[in-house]
This record gives structure tokens, C-alpha cells and sequence, in this order.
């Protein structure tokens, strides 16, 4: 722990670069369980991206850090000054509030996530000067979660720090926010649908992105912004459905499957 007197430029560096290491750590248990996934699932599927998972790597590393920096200077301030809405006794709130905060959490990431998406995708300039590292790999692996330039980085990075000023969140439930982006971002990169058809095709399919909607967005780019909800997709039309390379795989798994 950094005492409470410590210098803030010496706190910066300390707590910012434990958060750092943190979010990297995150990253590769997520990433690399999740390939231990794929390699079982679907064998050889990344065989042909070694040096695209390599650019993965680099740029998630960096991402990291600037994920990891705001972070912990959020976790000092909260923990030496209480200058966060960020709590940890259970009965500050009714019970029935904690769901409730991690929704609205994931909602405006979600919302943040939409328009600054949509944004990189109708400017032209924005999309070449940050998206399109992102967009560089083709099609996404488990590792390109978060392979993001670092001006989209920093567009991402700023949203929790934000929310913990705004809207009271109990320290669990936090946590709980933070392992939906880690696997939803992972899981929807992976290049294969890791839900069953009939769970992709359901009501929870319909409001929830899956790797089936997201691989869309890689596939035409100017559709399918979400990051978890298809709900300003929805509402604004830009929802183009799932995936056409998906389809034409399980199409072909499924002639496979009853050829003699």
C-alpha cells in the first residue's frame, strides 16, 4: 500500500504501474484461456496469425498501461482520500442495487462505446489516425480484444474512472463490471461462435452481443458498433445481424454432418 502522504507524482507511479501490471495480467489469463479454448475446439484455427497475434500482443501491452494509469490513480484517491463513489459496506445501498449499478455501468460503457465507435468509423481521419490498428486484424483473435491504437485506448480508459465520480458501486461489484468487459471482450473476438445456436438465436441473443453479431462489425466495419447491448444498434439502425462467414462455416458443418 502507498501512504496516504506519499507524493502524488510518486504515487502516480507506483499505484499507476501496479494497475498497469493488473490489467495485463487480466488480459493474458482472459486471452489465454480462451485460446486454450479455441485450440481445443477449433485446432489450428490461428495457425496462420502468428505475427498478427504478436501485434495483438504489443498493442494490448501498451493499452494496458494506459487502462492501468487512471485506474490506480482512481484506487489511491478512493482509498486514501474517499473521493470516489465507490463504497464497500453492504448495507449502504439496498441489496436490490447492486445488480442494478453494474447495469448502469455496462450501459454507459455501452453508450460511450457506440457513439465513439461509430464516430472512428465515419471519419475518415479518426478511423486512419486510431481505429484501424484495431481493425488490422483479420479476422480478430482471442488476443485482439484489446489490440487498440493508443488515442482509442485512452477513449476507452476514461469511462470507469468517470463512473466511479458519478454513480455509487460497491468495490465487488466493481469487480464484477470489470470481468464482463475482460471476457465479453475476449469471447466476442475469438473468431467462432463459443454460444450454442439456440443461445445466439434467443431473446438473450437479440439484446446481447455475441461473437456472431461483433464479427459483422469486422467483416463490414459501418455496422454493429455495440460493445454489450444491440440496443443503439437498434434503436439507430445500424444493426446488420450476424456474421456471413459464421453462417457459410456452420452451413458447412451441418452438409458435413449428414454427407454418407
Amino acid at each position: 500500500m502507498v501512504p496516504g502522504d506519499t507524493p502524488f507524482w510518486l504515487a502516480f507511479l507506483i499505484v499507476g504501474g501496479a494497475m498497469s501490471v493488473m490489467v495485463a495480467l487480466r488480459y493474458f489469463m482472459a486471452s489465454g484461456a480462451f485460446a486454450w479454448i479455441t485450440a481445443k475446439a477449433h485446432p489450428g484455427l490461428y495457425s496462420k496469425q502468428r505475427g498478427q497475434i504478436a501485434m495483438e500482443i504489443r498493442y494490448s501491452l501498451i493499452a494496458a498501461v494506459i487502462y492501468g494509469v487512471p485506474a490506480g490513480i482512481v484506487f489511491w484517491l478512493w482509498r486514501h482520500h474517499g473521493y470516489t463513489l465507490i463504497y464497500t459496506e453492504w448495507n449502504a445501498y439496498p441489496l436490490w442495487y447492486l445488480p442494478v449499478s453494474v447495469l448502469l455501468y455496462l450501459f454507459a460503457q455501452d453508450t460511450w462505446f457506440y457513439w465513439t465507435h461509430r464516430a472512428m468509423h465515419h471519419w475518415p481521419t479518426l478511423f486512419k489516425l486510431a481505429h484501424k490498428v484495431h481493425h488490422d486484424s483479420k479476422p480478430p483473435t482471442v488476443w485482439t480484444a484489446m489490440s487498440f491504437h493508443p488515442l482509442e485506448s485512452v477513449s476507452g480508459a476514461i469511462v470507469i474512472p468517470v463512473l466511479v465520480f458519478l454513480v455509487p458501486i460497491h468495490l465487488a461489484m466493481l469487480g464484477v463490471v470489470l470481468s464482463v468487459a475482460t471476457v465479453m471482450g475476449v469471447i466476442n473476438h475469438m473468431g467462432w461462435e463459443i454460444f450454442p445456436r439456440s443461445v445466439v438465436h434467443s431473446p438473450f441473443g437479440a439484446g446481447v452481443i455475441t461473437a456472431s453479431h461483433h464479427e459483422r462489425h469486422h467483416e463490414d466495419y459501418r455496422c454493429n458498433y455495440g460493445l454489450y447491448f444491440r440496443f443503439w444498434d437498434r434503436l439507430c439502425g445500424t444493426d446488420h445481424g450476424l456474421s456471413r462467414r459464421f453462417a457459410r462455416n456452420e452451413k458447412a458443418q451441418e452438409d458435413a454432418a449428414v454427407l454418407p
